[in-house]
């Protein structure tokens, strides 16, 4: 699904060159659930980013769902990035003086699906995240937790293949981050992708894998569920020995 290999990037000015990504090797396979972590400035953000078609890198290579985007000019990048792209934010991004219905709408419409579709589409959104019957409320009427919903519910209607969420719960009390990420987990349950960054630990551990990133490297990946090519490759050899 995700696929980054010896990816850098260079920030650059008249007198200093700063790395922010330096031999980045990162593989992200269909259905998985990852959480990013790492210390202020490791360069999560910018990976984030990346991953997201949002910035462009200065080397390496980039294959999102199969597709290598280097080269890709601004509308091909645009294009991929609406086709298989979902994202949530820590700020929610909703638009105040919208309700929830419209909210979900805006990048529909951006995409230019006709209205039914786009009816259909909201309303299963709103439905997966539990919100159906605040459709017609704004933003102004829910908690934080459900403003994330709503968030949430606006990247579903995408149909996107990798969900990518910044911090989605760092303006959430805990019992909100918990009832969050449970519905994180469904959504990967059915099948999405999900790459989300943290700060959280108790997130972290409930993700498949934790992937740590310190200095703009991968410094650590650590599997939670193990493999069964690794476990069927494990048993064939024990019976062999046997």
């Amino acid at each position: 699904m995700l696929h980054m290999k010896n990816l850098s990037k260079v920030y650059r000015t008249h007198m200093i060159e700063t790395h922010a990504l330096r031999g980045f090797e990162i593989h992200v396979k269909q259905g998985e659930f990852v959480t990013v972590t790492g210390p202020s400035g490791s360069g999560k953000t910018t990976f984030l980013n990346i991953a997201g078609l949002l910035e462009e890198y200065t080397g390496g290579e980039y294959f999102l769902d199969g597709v290598n985007v280097t080269g890709m000019d601004d509308n091909a990048r645009t294009r991929l990035r609406n086709e298989k792209l979902g994202f949530i934010f820590q700020g929610f991004n909703l638009i105040p003086d919208l309700n929830l219905f419209d909210n979900v709408d805006v990048p529909l419409r951006y995409r230019g699906f006709a209205a039914k579709e786009r009816k259909e589409r909201i309303e299963d959104a709103l439905a997966q995240v539990g919100l159906s019957s605040r459709m017609k409320h704004y933003p102004a009427e829910l908690s934080g937790g459900q403003q994330q919903r709503v968030a949430i519910a606006r990247a579903l209607a995408g149909s996107p293949r990798l969900l990518l969420a910044d911090e989605p719960t760092g303006n959430l009390d805990t019992q909100m981050a918990r009832s969050v990420m449970e519905l994180l987990e469904e959504i990967n349950a059915k099948g999405t992708t999900i790459l989300m960054v943290t700060h959280d630990p108790e997130l972290a551990l409930r993700s498949q894998r934790n992937v740590h990133i310190i200095d703009g490297q991968v410094s650590d990946l650590v599997r939670k569920t193990p493999s069964l090519v690794v476990e069927h490759h494990n048993v064939e050899t024990n019976l062999h020995i046997a």
